[in-house]
């Protein structure tokens, strides 16, 4: 099984608590465009961080770790309901950091998206625009997930070894 099909629930997981935790403008177009984002960015992040299809068939098989921390961080309310649902279970910490850095810096997420593609070649999803070149709209729908500063506890959690992946993948 491909690496990207293997990824999809951790993918769909860490999208939904991503624009859960920061959410888009109100309307369907707005929620739309937003969860769009979030999904090339943690598409992004999480074809860096499992690289092979090894290291995508462990985390299938060992799980990724759940939102408990990220929802510490972002003050979630652990006895809400919302936060003892099963595809919690999914959220990737590391994945969704890098995914925040991603969103926060389109530079950044253009590096990002050609280390991915170049790693994964054909079986790596290559239109990531929204992601890497954002339009007005796009910057509109999801203020408070393109925001490096309200982004930056979750971030800076993992930030750091992105960076570091990119260097080691794309020197400068």
């Amino acid at each position: 099984m491909p690496a990207d099909d293997l990824l999809s629930p951790i993918v769909a997981a860490t999208t939904r608590w991503l624009v859960q935790a920061y959410p888009p403008a109100r309307g369907a177009l707005q929620r739309g465009l937003a969860e769009a984002q979030a999904r090339q960015a943690v598409t992004v992040a999480a074809l860096l961080r499992y690289p092979t299809e090894l290291d995508a068939e462990l985390v299938a098989l060992s799980g990724p770790g759940g939102a408990s921390r990220l929802d510490w961080i972002t003050g979630a309310d652990a006895a809400a309901p919302e936060c003892t649902e099963a595809w919690r279970s999914w959220v990737d910490e590391v994945v969704t950091s890098w995914a925040a850095c991603l969103l926060g810096s389109p530079a950044l997420a253009t590096r990002a998206a050609e280390a991915a593609v170049a790693a994964h070649g054909d079986t790596a999803p290559v239109a990531f625009r929204r992601l890497t070149d954002p339009t007005e709209e796009d910057h509109r729908s999801a203020a408070l997930l393109r925001h490096p500063d309200v982004l930056a506890p979750i971030a800076d959690l993992h930030g750091a070894e992105l960076r570091d992946r990119l260097q080691a993948a794309l020197p400068a």
